[in-house]
């Protein structure tokens, strides 16, 4: 795992939400009679996918397989899934051999969704050389089992602070906080006038990973980009090395402060409603987020990194944390009308669509000419590569990450240490 410099060509937890039903995709015939699975073509075999959606706005899975359905007539059935129940979902269903034909994973191997530990386990169908085409240089075997792909990646998606500016100047913060210590202060200043910094899901065991995950990108895999590699060989530990800091931080900010009132209950409603509502100035949630809340608020909402100390640098998370995946279940037609669509997918016109729709990064490449608004304050951060992978990608086992999000929930209720959740983030990657 290192900071990344995009290549040209081609180079990201989810989030909880109402659930809302299936949406029915579906094209019509044409009168022209045209060719099955063409523009204007006649009826054609189509394929379901089931995707997590953090808020009602979220529906840009859907809009782009419309665009696939207008363009070509085949149908897509969308099933939108609550993201605090998805991992499981998708994995029950999977296992039963009665899932969705396509769902939406995380490359890598550190949750019950990543895509290498459901293709070692025979449950995913491999693709096809296009689909290989578009996985960001080095980071094959987050996607890769025994010389097949398994996944394809969506997008790149930066991770850091959504932020409200305008909020935050009438509290008298002029400015997201240039050092974490100027943030302790804006915790402070946030709190007189009656809002917090940061709203967090704390009962929401992904989202107080994802917070986790934010804070390590600056003080941990900045400094030190191999930090995995490092503890896979046993030369460090979660219990002697940066990550203390990173608990340490959670605990400071709480302690300061930053976090709503009943954060260790707060659900990803604490969230949108938080931001929304304008009672809290920032989250920690994928940069799409931005675009999403602030779409669904007027809002208009900027991408932060995480601050770092006085003299030092901050990164950002920013990978391919999304991916498209096919279900080994799947009957041969949907398997085929799937990875058609994938192909379509990964054609950069079609790719930077999806980011405009997603409000994230085109997996084609970082373009700073492309960039939404939102993601200008960590433009220069994603040009230069001072952004790492979701560390969590290449954990060995969920277990990792499950004591993580769990420990901090601890953390915020005071009923762990970070020397207790330090100690079970080793046990769990030794076992």
């Amino acid at each position: 795992m290192s900071p990344h410099t995009p290549p040209e060509a081609a180079r990201w937890p989810l989030l909880a939400a109402p659930l809302i039903g299936a949406l029915i995709l579906a094209g019509c015939s044409s009168p022209d009679g045209g060719s099955e699975g063409e523009p204007g073509g006649g009826e054609s075999s189509g394929f379901s996918i089931m995707v997590a959606q953090s808020n009602d706005a979220d529906d840009y899975w859907a809009e782009f397989a419309t665009q696939y359905t207008d363009e070509t007539g085949v149908p897509i059935e969308v099933i939108p899934y609550p993201g605090d129940a998805y991992n499981t979902q998708v994995t029950t269903q999977l296992q039963g051999g009665n899932a969705a034909d396509m769902m939406i994973l995380s490359p890598g191997t550190g949750q019950a969704i990543s895509v290498v530990t459901l293709a070692e386990a025979g449950l995913l169908e491999p693709l096809d050389e296009t689909s290989a085409a578009v996985i960001p240089q080095g980071t094959e075997s987050l996607y890769e089992v025994d010389g097949e792909i398994y996944a394809q990646p969506a997008a790149l998606n930066p991770t850091g602070f959504i932020y409200n500016d305008a909020g935050a100047t009438d509290v008298g913060i002029d400015e997201f906080p240039s050092s974490y210590e100027d943030m302790l202060s804006a915790c402070r200043l946030a709190r007189e006038g009656g809002k917090s910094f940061t709203v967090l899901a704390g009962s929401a065991p992904p989202n107080n990973g994802l917070l986790a995950m934010v804070i390590s990108a600056t003080q941990v895999y900045g400094p030190t980009p191999d930090w995995n590699q490092q503890r896979a060989a046993g030369d460090v530990t979660f219990a002697d090395s940066d990550w203390r800091d990173v608990l340490e931080t959670i605990v400071e900010m709480k302690d300061t402060g930053c976090f709503q009132d009943g954060v260790e209950g707060g659900t990803f409603d604490s969230i949108t409603q938080g931001i929304g509502g304008q009672t809290s100035l920032t989250a920690s949630v994928p940069g799409s987020a931005a675009a999403s809340i602030g779409g669904a608020t007027g809002l208009d909402l900027t991408v932060q990194a995480f601050p770092a100390a006085d003299g030092e640098d901050p990164f950002i998370v920013a990978s391919a944390g999304y991916a498209w995946a096919i279900s080994a279940a799947a009957d041969d037609d949907a398997k085929a009308a799937a990875q058609d669509f994938l192909d379509w997918a990964a054609d950069p016109e079609q790719a930077q669509t999806f980011a405009d729709l997603s409000g994230l990064v085109a997996i084609t490449g970082v373009d700073a000419a492309k960039l939404q608004p939102a993601y200008q304050p960590v433009g220069d951060l994603l040009e230069q590569g001072s952004f790492v992978d979701a560390p969590l990608a290449t954990f060995p086992n969920a277990a990792v990450y499950d004591a993580l999000t769990v420990g901090v929930q601890g953390l915020l209720t005071g009923q762990k240490t970070p020397d207790q959740v330090l100690d079970e983030m080793d046990a769990a990657w030794d076992s």
